[in-house]
């Protein structure tokens, strides 16, 4: 099982704070469940999830890189983060 997990401006425009998902395949990565979720929701998470500087994350640790994922991990997806 994956949690996915959406925040902020992510999270509103897809209406969606948070999905579980089976995942039974190893050898698998961020990038396919990415275009896994925009393949299955359609043009609007594609348009949201495919942003260039979006930041995702895979068990609370951001990552700039693909990371292959396991059952049990949790995967974050940010929109980009500014101060103040």
């Amino acid at each position: 099982m994956l949690k996915v997990l959406f925040f902020a401006r992510i999270r509103e425009e897809l209406a969606c704070s948070v999905l579980e998902l089976q995942w039974p395949a190893t050898g698998l990565d961020v990038s396919a469940l990415q275009e896994q979720l925009c393949v299955e929701h359609g043009e609007p998470w594609r348009d949201i999830l495919t942003q260039d500087n979006i930041i995702r994350a895979v068990n609370q640790k951001v990552i700039t890189d693909n990371c292959e994922l396991n059952d049990g991990d949790e995967i974050a997806f940010f929109p980009p983060v500014t101060g103040g």
